[in-house]
């Protein structure tokens, strides 16, 4: 097809087998889709397109992607609000027959239909990071790492020392929207058990607050561990070469657990075998 059609906080460039989907960079632009920039969205990936009325004379265009097709809508398991969907196309009420024009086109070249097997739509890329409310979460495509902070994270965090993921231990992700009450970040083991501990106290996992893992920057996070994670061969179980750390980094985590211990939040057996594991960083 090879046409644009521009409408509010977005562009959609039509080819013969895909939709390159081109966001602004406006202040009024949701923060999601400035994070996004661009997605291109074979085809294959889409199971249907839908044109409906929007609010204040507008119409909207929406792509109905196949679940599992994009590592980023199987993450947001449907908690986007809709002025964050990427998928959609607001467009001024007097071009709906254009968009009918469109939607049609579309619908015509769609051969797909049902689950994909595989995603279809890349994910974000990586080096990815971003602050939660008890740590900082980075992701280098290989593993992923949360580092505990002072003042946010529980005492069986600090306990649990800093944590790193390789991606190939991983079968997936739990995101639950900042946006929402117990908002969080949890990375699913392959080998995890029926239940969970609550994320303020799973060393796997990150909670968000107020201003604390936005959607633009946790969600993205989110579907490029669950890409990585679907792509990667389970890691087999060898003996991890010790790592050393700053000792400056040691010495402050030591004094950190050592208040823990006196306030009473750690035992003298924890602090003992805690503060002996960090030594042996050194």
């Amino acid at each position: 097809m090879g046409d644009v059609l521009a409408g509010f906080h977005a562009a959609w460039e039509f080819d013969s087998d895909s939709v390159l989907i081109r966001y602004e960079r406006g202040i009024r632009t949701p923060k999601l889709f400035q994070a996004l920039g661009e997605r291109r969205i074979p085809l294959e990936a889409v199971a249907g397109v839908t044109l409906a009325p929007g609010r204040r004379g507008t119409v909207v265009l929406r792509i109905e992607p196949r679940p599992g097709a994009d590592p980023l809508m199987e993450a947001a398991a449907g908690q986007l609000k809709d002025g964050s969907d990427p998928y959609r196309l607001v467009l001024p009420a007097e071009r709906e027959t254009l968009a009918e024009y469109y939607a049609d086109e579309l619908r015509a070249l769609l051969t797909e239909s049902g689950p994909a097997e595989r995603h279809l739509v890349s994910a974000p890329d990586v080096p990815l990071h971003f602050k939660a409310y008890d740590g900082r979460a980075s992701f280098d495509g290989e593993s992923v790492s949360f580092r505990w902070s002072w003042t946010g994270a529980s005492s069986a965090k600090w306990k649990a020392g800093d944590q790193s993921f390789p991606v190939g231990e991983l079968c997936g992700v739990e995101w639950r929207s900042p946006e929402v009450f117990e908002g969080h970040l949890r990375l699913l083991h392959r080998d995890e058990p029926a239940s969970s501990p609550q994320a303020d106290q799973d060393p796997a996992a990150v909670v968000f607050g107020l201003g604390y893992g936005p959607v633009h920057e946790s969600l993205p996070f989110a579907a490029a561990v669950l890409a990585a994670a679907r792509t990667t061969a389970p890691v087999p179980a060898v003996a991890s070469a010790a790592v050393r750390r700053d000792p400056a980094d040691i010495a402050d985590r030591i004094r950190h657990l050592g208040e823990l211990h006196r306030a009473g939040l750690v035992t003298d057996e924890e602090f003992s075998v805690k503060k002996a594991e960090l030594l042996a960083e050194l």
